[in-house]
């Protein structure tokens, strides 16, 4: 079972991914946006390929990772965070993106509400419309057919609820 963890920018998605990991006695399949940004600097670019390669890295990730013989698989973030985030900045998603939002590559996905304080990060770029791209993250899981929950409130909370969830597949 692939649990994704998804959400807008400081919304407590590592946190709630290594609490679930931890809980279940597995390893969180890292996302590679961070690995990328800290590889390649901060400033990406639409026209540069980056997002298409940060999906392109997420998704060798998954494979990676999920060679590991364990029950549930946590993902630090997924493909929708790619979709939410082009189609903020720059107005559309790639075609590749798109694609993979599309494919099946989680059994459920946790969308984190941003109902918690802004954590500053140099990798993050925007505090002030986290409310609203949390609309969208709703409306591109529905639109794609995803089974997902929503988790809320202080991190026990979101682990709890997260956990009867998970436990419940």
């Amino acid at each position: 079972m692939k649990i994704a963890i998804t959400g807008p920018e400081s919304s407590g998605k590592t946190t709630l991914a290594n609490a679930l990991a931890s809980h279940y006695g597995v390893n969180v399949i890292p996302e590679y946006a961070r690995e990328f940004l800290d590889e390649n600097g901060p400033d990406y670019e639409y026209s540069h390929g980056d997002l298409d390669d940060i999906a392109e890295g997420h998704e060798e990730n998954l494979q990676i990772f999920s060679t590991e013989k364990s029950r549930v698989n946590i993902v630090d973030t997924d493909f929708v965070v790619l979709k939410v985030w082009s189609e903020h900045k720059y107005g559309f998603a790639s075609t590749y993106i798109n694609e993979l939002v599309s494919e099946n590559h989680f059994d459920l996905h946790v969308l984190c509400a941003p109902d918690i304080p802004w954590e500053v990060d140099p990798l993050r770029e925007n505090p002030d419309d986290r409310h609203t791209l949390f609309e969208k993250y709703i409306s591109v899981l529905n639109v794609f057919k995803k089974d997902f929950i929503i988790v809320n409130g202080a991190p026990e909370e979101r682990l709890k609820k997260s956990i009867q969830a998970i436990d419940q597949f």
